[in-house]
């Protein structure tokens, strides 16, 4: 990974995390030289540090898509679902990732009765639309999923997988190196004179002249790239990992084995390790960074209301991860200034981010094969966000530990 950066390439990638490195093998494939440079470790943020939850429909529905970008691009992020998530599985089974795949398929759990009835409404929309198998469970078929009197109901996605982020990363990163393509640590960018076709990038590891630009930073878009940064913004997602769990518990609380995520604001998601011996459980700890001891309490007296009968088994790991957000909530992929990117993916990184990527880099290349209905899905700023760092991220975290959560949990009762 580390070593000289070569004086010249057609396409120069910045970030190696799931997107830089799909971007950089899907150019390389349609036959560019291809540098990525990473700023710190590849894979140190969110790539690694995530649920390895693997599904691709939108985060909002058909209605608000609509509402935002016009009925053609709400039809088209729809039908972009499919071909999104086999994407990703045929990448798995092609380059023969080590990651520890599974096909759990995922349920997403209603938390209150209201949130049932959208659920319903969203299983129509995604079936007509996208053609994704959508199963709707009644609260009364939830037993054979989850152990819990928590939910009013769930769908299902059968076809939603499971990965282990860490060698789902290691083998993005094994895959670009095996085709030669130079992977730089510990070499962030400095400066950026020129313009397409003939940028001359500034590194702590030294200068590099490149015809095209791929930015494939996200959550970790340093001010250099300023554009870029008003428009996606870091929000952490903090993860807990159980110690080993008693003989049979595992099999009692998840029956199912799948990807569980909740409704509420909240953004709860959990499931079992790749072993079924722990429990992982991520969500909103806090919007702001936050000490890991108290994200790790927070996590786990939200983990308690899901499942109480595990006051009794201890937590073994907590850590924390950086997501791109966009204002949008939703992940796009276009150009700016001459600069390629692929960010704002959401919490929809596992399966956005490699696919994006990828089209962001045949985007560098003119290849046909980059057109997306994402390429609609504009960034936007907002006036909250003046600034380098999102500051109204402070007031946002009260708001919703002090109004929304309390409302949401009289709503589940």
């Amino acid at each position: 990974l580390d070593g000289g950066l070569r004086e010249h390439c057609d396409v120069l990638v910045i970030g190696a995390g799931y997107t830089g490195l799909s971007a950089a093998i899907a150019a390389h494939d349609a036959g560019a030289k291809v540098v990525v440079v990473e700023a710190g470790v590849p894979g140190k943020g969110a790539s690694t540090r995530n649920g390895g939850m693997t599904g691709a429909h939108p985060r909002l529905s058909w209605d608000q898509l609509n509402a935002r970008f016009g009925p053609e691009v709400a039809d088209g992020l729809f039908a972009e679902a499919a071909p999104a998530l086999n994407f990703v599985k045929e990448k798995v089974q092609e380059e023969g990732f080590d990651c520890d795949f599974q096909e759990t398929g995922r349920i997403q759990l209603a938390w209150s009765r209201s949130h049932f009835e959208s659920q319903k409404r969203l299983a129509e929309t995604v079936r007509e639309k996208s053609g994704v198998d959508v199963k709707v469970l009644e609260r009364e078929e939830l037993s054979g999923e989850i152990r819990t009197e928590r939910y009013f109901g769930g769908i299902v996605f059968e076809d939603h997988c499971a990965v282990h982020p860490r060698k789902y990363h290691a083998s993005w990163l094994k895959a670009a190196m095996k085709r030669g393509i130079e992977v730089i640590a510990q070499c962030p960018v400095t400066a950026l004179e020129g313009g397409e076709g003939s940028y001359l990038v500034k590194t702590r590891g030294g200068n590099v002249r490149a015809e095209k630009i791929v930015l494939a930073t996200n959550g970790y878009t340093p001010k250099l790239f300023r554009w870029h940064q008003r428009r996606v913004f870091p929000l952490p997602s903090f993860l807990i990992a159980t110690d080993v769990l008693p003989e049979g518990m595992a099999e009692e609380i998840a029956p199912a084995g799948r990807m569980m995520v909740e409704t509420r604001a909240r953004h709860s998601y959990f499931r079992l390790s790749p072993d079924r011996r722990r429990v992982l459980f991520g969500g909103r700890a806090a919007m702001r960074p936050l000490n890991l001891s108290v994200a790790a309490k927070r996590l786990r007296k939200t983990m308690l209301e899901v499942w109480p009968g595990l006051e009794g088994v201890a937590l073994s790991h907590v850590w924390t991860g950086n997501t791109g957000y966009s204002f949008s909530h939703m992940p796009s992929v276009g150009a700016q200034g001459g600069l390629h990117y692929a960010m704002g993916f959401s919490g929809s990184g596992t399966v956005m981010a490699p696919y994006l990527g990828a089209k962001a880099g045949w985007a560098a290349v003119e290849d046909p094969r980059a057109e997306t209905a994402y390429g609609w899905a504009d960034l936007k700023t907002h006036w909250l966000h003046p600034f380098e760092r999102p500051h109204f991220l402070s007031l946002a975290d009260l708001w919703y530990r002090f109004a929304v959560d309390p409302r949401e949990s009289r709503k589940g009762r």
